[in-house]
């Protein structure tokens, strides 16, 4: 987050823990600075419109929203395919000089 503090960039995080106060304890530990929203546990409405089966899923959007990349399930999640998916969209995104 601190490097792409200066882009047009946002993380959002929806977390499915069962226990808020302990959710609460890790985004501390983790220093997890981006908006999160708690989602009442497995099964919960977001979770559920979004069909969230496997833990952690990720999406990478671009500005249109349209989904650029996917990873889900521990250990599947791909991190150096997602920055340059994301490096790609912010590049798209930059001005080009004339």
């Amino acid at each position: 987050m601190k490097r792409l503090a200066d882009q047009p960039f946002a993380l959002l995080g929806v977390n499915s823990d069962e226990d808020r106060k302990m959710l609460q304890a890790v985004i501390k530990e983790e220093n997890i600075t981006w908006r999160s929203w708690w989602d009442g546990g497995l099964g919960g409405p977001i979770a559920t419109r979004w069909q969230i089966s496997t833990y952690p899923t990720i999406w990478v959007l671009d500005a249109r929203g349209v989904i650029r990349y996917v990873g889900a399930g521990k250990g599947n999640v791909d991190f150096a395919t997602m920055e340059s998916t994301i490096e790609g969209l912010l590049k798209d995104l930059a001005p080009t000089e004339r």
